[in-house]
């Protein structure tokens, strides 16, 4: 079950910012970069914005179903896994832009473009990332594309960026715990999404 808040702007038009709240359901995994790190930077810019302070309404949608079932091969992820975003897609088409948050906690956070991500929009997260200092961790670089939530939203039209370091060493580990997440890398990432969607 997707969970959406949203908060108004003083203008036309909204923009979605997402994360997803699952976990890979695998024993001893807790997932606090997988799945917790953007959901605490969607949670926390939701609690930081106050009505009518941006352009646009921003609306939060928090995807359930985006891992795909135990034992479901990679072959068959976008079939079994993404569900929560691909019903939040077809709810929230009409988007300005859509902005997904995963892996955005490691301690040696480097989110480069992801392959299917708009241009256009990334650019406008690198100018963002400039104004708050943190140019350094969005580096202007393409690393590879991957299925993950911004592509039911690609699918129907709305330009969408996935930030997702690549490099994170505890992918689906037990590693992946508190252990593995820095503060910084989350103020870093919430200050420069933030000054993104004040751009928007």
């Amino acid at each position: 079950r997707n969970v959406v808040g949203r908060v108004a702007g003083r203008g036309r038009g909204y923009v979605v910012l997402g994360a997803h709240y699952d976990t890979k359901d695998l024993p001893g995994f807790v997932g606090a970069n997988d799945g917790a790190s953007g959901t605490a930077v969607v949670t926390q810019i939701a609690r930081t914005l106050r009505p009518r302070q941006l352009r646009r309404t921003v609306v939060f949608v928090l995807f359930d179903g985006e891992e795909a079932p135990r034992g479901t091969p990679d072959s068959l992820f976008a079939q079994e896994g993404l569900r929560g975003s691909r019903v939040a897609a077809r709810r929230f088409a009409g988007a300005r832009a859509m902005i997904l948050l995963d892996f955005v906690g490691d301690r040696r956070l480097r989110i480069p473009r992801e392959g299917y991500s708009d241009e256009a929009l990334w650019r406008k997260l690198r100018a963002a990332s400039r104004r708050v200092g943190a140019a350094r961790a969005f580096p202007d670089e393409v690393f590879g594309s991957i299925q993950d939530d911004h592509l039911p939203f690609i699918g129907e039209g709305v330009p969408s960026i996935d930030l997702i370091d690549f490099d994170f060493e505890c992918f689906h580990r037990t590693c992946d715990d508190l252990s593995a997440v820095s503060e910084r890398s989350l103020d870093v990432t919430g200050e420069t999404v933030l000054s993104l969607l004040a751009s928007l």
